[in-house]
């Protein structure tokens, strides 16, 4: 039957993809690092035994979780991304000739280097000179950071356990909020709304809180339990109704999934997910 490599969520569901062959394997200061290449999707990168990308797979998460952003926010030339080490985030933020600079905080070196040497198809931009790559805590450097602010905010981090923990409170979203311009926008991906619905629900409420206004999203990324996962949009000025038709109009040429019906579509929520945040936010205000 060959390997598989499996994903096993709570002992209730599982995730596996059929390998050919073990491209890189190491332990970081911070988490276990794999590159493999698998039958369906091509090559993928794994932290601590969780997918995390692949070739087949990843324009649905880097397109959803960037350009909803970068078309909407009055103006992209400063963009901060938190984690991001496999290089597709600032790829699709530099697909934009506006950006003028681009501040990439990624907590571990290991997953840039291994995703530079072995998935260079993903992260096509590292020369790119407005890419400013800083190995470091993207929690500190929001906490911390005295730089201009940014038009547009971006967390990509992985599920909230080991170093992404810190990653999912108000503490780090105030600090992101205090880097973004007034009319900035942010982004984080959001987990499940299916295995992790609960996390969700609170992230959601959470950024709702300190920006003001939040708009999760949703969109199949097969690779990622479920199949269904979610991006949270907020600002304190700015909607993803608020698109720059010239932005939008040049994404589409080249764009695998982004185009303008997907962004109006994503923004849709099911009813269950309605009834569950107005629920919270009632409990919340209460």
């Amino acid at each position: 039957m060959g390997l598989w490599y499996d994903e096993v969520f709570e002992d209730k569901l599982r995730l596996g993809l059929k390998l050919k062959r073990t491209l890189f394997t190491g332990q970081s200061d911070f988490q276990k690092v794999e590159v493999v290449e698998t039958e369906l999707l091509g090559k993928a990168l794994l932290i601590d035994g969780l997918w995390m990308t692949c070739e087949g797979e990843e324009a649905p998460y880097h397109e959803l979780i960037v350009q909803p952003a970068m078309v909407t926010s009055p103006t992209i030339e400063r963009v901060l991304i938190i984690g991001g080490g496999d290089g597709g985030t600032a790829r699709e933020v530099l697909r934009h000739a506006e950006v003028k600079h681009v501040d990439m905080v990624e907590i571990d070196a290991m997953v840039i280097e291994a995703c530079k040497e072995h998935l260079p198809e993903i992260g096509t931009a590292w020369d790119d000179p407005r890419l400013n790559v800083m190995v470091g805590d993207g929690v500190a450097y929001v906490k911390e950071a005295d730089v201009e602010p940014y038009d547009v905010v971006i967390v990509d981090g992985s599920d909230p356990v080991g170093p992404a923990k810190g990653l999912f409170n108000e503490s780090f979203y105030r600090g992101c909020a205090r880097l973004l311009k007034e009319e900035g926008v942010f982004v984080t991906q959001s987990e499940s709304p299916r295995l992790f619905k609960e996390i969700h629900l609170e992230m959601v409420q959470v950024i709702n809180t300190v920006f003001g206004a939040a708009w999760p999203y949703y969109y199949p990324v097969m690779i990622y339990g479920s199949g269904h996962w979610s991006w949270t949009y907020a600002s304190r000025q700015t909607t993803p109704y608020d698109l720059n038709d010239e932005r939008v109009a040049r994404l589409e040429k080249d764009s695998r999934i982004y185009n303008r019906g997907i962004h109006h579509g994503v923004f849709a929520l099911p009813n269950h997910v309605k009834q569950e945040l107005a629920e919270m936010l009632v409990k919340r205000d209460a």
